[in-house]
């Protein structure tokens, strides 16, 4: 994202971001990873690979027979998930476009497709899931990580501004994020849920798989630096565009000031609750 548009991501700059959350979420992209491999599976790809956390947990599902394959449209992303997994095939893919060129990469036709919170950057998100579709064999799946629910770290009132400032939060994400939407080229709107979509995309036997995410009170330090992170990192990416109330901002400059008497580093009942919606659906 750049402030000359505040709509805009530029993925080249969120590597680093990206290679936390794959690790962050490891314990997560292994028992999913598990749970969506077959034995008889011999191809998956992670379309949107981003730090390339999954690519390496559907490597290990697999076992030496199969083939793990991550895609990402952003070279430098590509770059750095080579570093993190050497051993492990990359590729170059657009999601908005036909992935004619991915199809003839992979060389055969996948057993599993997933795409983690990368269908929707697609200006057509539809389209690009029939685009993914045609990345299966039959008896294949897609699985599509998006929705769940949003993080929660915050007491409703921290005594600094007005209460439910980590609510107002998410509603300028919200704010943000359809007008992100909007500014893609090509956007369409979908009027409809993730499986609906995959119904639509001729996929069969669609589900919903829903986990939650809670740390063990209290949070460790480590664990307390990461929440102060990712509120950083969604105060910083929304402050350009001017979708939080100035009041909120002068809020969050101070909770966020590790020399401020408000720092949010110095109190002891934070906490972390959120939960992940995997889609998934099988091609007939």
């Amino acid at each position: 994202m750049t402030s000359e548009d505040p709509y805009t991501v530029v993925w080249s700059e969120q590597t680093a971001h990206l290679g936390r959350i794959a690790g962050e979420e490891a314990g997560w992209y292994a028992a999913t990873a598990a749970a969506l491999v077959r034995p008889d599976d011999r191809l998956a790809v992670d379309v949107g690979c981003g730090g390339a956390g999954m690519t390496r947990a559907l490597a290990t599902a697999l076992g030496a027979q199969g083939r793990a394959v991550g895609v990402d449209g952003e070279p430098a992303i590509l770059e750095a998930a080579k570093e993190r997994a050497p051993h492990l095939e990359f590729v170059a893919a657009d999601l908005d476009g036909d992935l004619t060129d991915l199809r003839a990469a992979l060389g055969e036709p996948a057993d599993l497709v997933w795409a983690s919170a990368s269908v929707h950057h697609a200006g057509d998100q539809q389209a690009a899931v029939n685009a993914l579709v045609g990345l299966l064999g039959p008896g294949g799946r897609l699985a599509l990580a998006e929705g769940g629910l949003p993080a929660r770290h915050l007491p409703w009132d921290l005594g600094v501004g007005e209460p439910g400032l980590e609510v107002r939060l998410d509603a300028a994400q919200d704010r943000w994020f359809a007008a992100m939407r909007a500014s893609l080229p090509g956007s369409v709107r979908m009027p409809y849920g993730w499986s609906e979509c995959l119904r639509r995309a001729g996929l069969t036997g669609v589900t919903a798989r829903t986990t939650l995410f809670e740390r063990e009170l209290p949070l460790t330090d480590a664990e307390v630096n990461r929440v102060l992170d990712k509120l950083t990192h969604r105060v910083d990416h929304l402050r350009p565009a001017g979708l939080l109330d100035p009041a909120d901002l002068d809020a969050w400059d101070r909770l966020l000031d590790s020399a401020d008497t408000a720092w949010l580093g110095l109190r002891d009942d934070l906490y972390w609750l959120d939960a992940r919606t995997v889609h998934t659906g099988r091609c007939p």
